[in-house]
């Protein structure tokens, strides 16, 4: 309960988390039936970077601060073009539901879940009235079971983006994908982790292989070689039941990342493409 997002805004995490969600909302759009996207750990829905405590760490600068002040690369195109207003005109960077919900058709749905009672309140203002968005102040986890399956759509997403402060929340995301592999077949998981140093991600790995989790890949950025576990050496998003082509799409994008966020701090940025099981 206390982490709190906008701390952490618009840094290198969020660009390649966001990025790679548009790229799966963008895949589901290829089809003309409904889906429904489930944000477990939706967040305030949009952040001030102008705001105190983005500047108290000023991550944004060395992420989306720094990608806009470059000429748009071919797979980030529509991430810059999605970001590029929020931040040039009104200083905010969209969170996840945001970001989820500027892509939605008209038969489409977004259920945001928010536990935190300081986020979930500007997360309700962001979505007031609006009949295409559903606002649960919850546990994301525990919302799987209620939710899942969902009731009117066979396709969709479900995003998991703990803040993982807990030692238990790679074990949490593990338990969740399972539950959501039963519930809901067809739907694809995606589920944000950090990457201090490898041995918590091998074994987040490990326990969905022995759950009989399939058709998993790991799309990861690292900024520096993860040996240091007082640090964020990078991050990943985990993919299950990925649509057809984003393999390459994540490719294309996260090395467009590495180009765009070096900095003296991030030198050697390396990505990593791996699948880790077959169906």
């Amino acid at each position: 309960m206390n982490y709190r997002h906008i701390y952490h805004a618009g840094n290198f995490a969020d660009c390649m988390k966001h990025a790679l969600l548009l790229a799966l909302i963008k895949a589901l759009k290829r089809k003309p039936a409904g889906f429904v996207v489930l944000d477990t750990h939706a967040g305030c829905g949009r952040y001030d970077l102008s705001s105190e405590e983005a500047e108290k760490t000023g991550e944004w600068h060395a992420g989306i601060g720094q990608l806009l002040e470059q000429p748009a690369p071919a797979p980030l195109t529509d991430y810059l073009d999605a970001v590029r207003p929020n931040v040039q005109d009104r200083h905010r960077y969209p969170g996840s539901p945001a970001f989820a919900r500027a892509e939605l058709r008209p038969q489409d749905q977004l259920i945001a879940c928010e536990l935190h009672p300081e986020d979930v309140r500007p997360l309700r203002r962001l979505f007031h009235a609006d009949p295409q968005a559903a606002v649960h102040h919850r546990d994301g986890y525990e919302a799987l079971r209620a939710l899942l399956p969902p009731k009117d759509f066979k396709r969709g997403l479900v995003l998991i983006d703990p803040p993982f402060e807990k030692p238990d929340d790679f074990a949490r995301c593990a338990k969740a994908i399972t539950l959501i592999r039963t519930r809901f077949r067809a739907g694809i998981v995606a589920v944000w982790y950090p990457i201090k140093h490898r041995t918590p991600v091998r074994a987040f790995y490990t326990a969905l292989q022995d759950a009989g989790i399939r058709d998993m890949l790991a799309c990861e950025l690292l900024l520096r070689p993860p040996v240091d576990p007082s640090r964020l050496n990078g991050c990943g998003l985990l993919v299950v039941n990925a649509p057809f082509g984003f393999e390459d799409d994540a490719r294309n994008i996260l090395q467009a990342l590495a180009t765009g966020l070096r900095s003296p701090d991030a030198e050697n940025i390396q990505i990593n493409i791996e699948r880790l099981a077959e169906e």
